[in-house]
């Protein structure tokens, strides 16, 4: 049992694609295991609501069971698993929009203005103060991309953590080119403005 499970670990990901494909059920569970983390990190970034992230990722692996089949190409499963994510996100985007704000006691309050209030207990093993500075400053950061508009952070999500072309970001989301280059540009722009005191 253990040497399969190895086995599945060792496969290139277009080899679990292609046994996914032909019902291999641990192919596909090691396939769901490698990509989790990556889409639950692109979700934490993309939705503002905590309680949010993991609903959306447990479904983006539910879509991608049920739908791998449908998947012509193993080479283009990026793009294909990013367009599940993209949708689910606007999906989730477009239901918020129909149902009253729910304020959770468990999320960050805001002082009114943009400052977040941490109401989280400090860690105090938090060792070495290196690696609490670039925790800090990841915490900043993903705060200032959730407070983009939406299309500027699903761009900006697409390109610059999972790495997508302009052409593979413009299917994802059904836009031009042109539209994915200047939501970019200016997703960069806002960023750097507010993160220059920082970086």
């Amino acid at each position: 049992m253990a040497s399969s499970k190895l086995h599945y670990k060792k496969m290139a990901q277009e080899e679990l694609i292609v046994l996914s494909q032909k019902n291999d059920l641990k192919a596909l569970e090691e396939l769901l295991r490698r990509e989790q983390k990556n889409i639950f990190t692109t979700f934490s970034y993309l939705s503002k609501k905590r309680e949010n992230v993991s609903d959306l990722t447990q479904e983006a692996l539910l879509r991608i069971a049920k739908n791998i089949h449908s998947l012509k190409n193993p080479k283009t499963f990026k793009s294909w698993l990013n367009q599940i994510v993209t949708n689910l996100f606007y999906d989730e985007l477009r239901k918020a929009s129909k149902r009253p704000e729910i304020i959770s006691i468990d999320e960050t309050e805001h002082d009114g203005m943009t400052n977040p209030i941490k109401n989280q207990i400090p860690d105090k093993k938090c060792k070495p103060p290196e690696k609490c500075m670039s925790t800090e400053l990841e915490n900043i950061i993903k705060t200032e991309i959730q407070n983009l508009p939406e299309a500027f952070r699903v761009a900006i999500m697409l390109r610059e953590f999972q790495g997508l072309s302009y052409e593979e970001i413009a299917v994802a989301t059904n836009t031009s080119i042109g539209t994915v280059k200047s939501r970019i540009a200016r997703a960069r722009g806002k960023l750097q403005e507010e993160l220059k005191s920082y970086i």
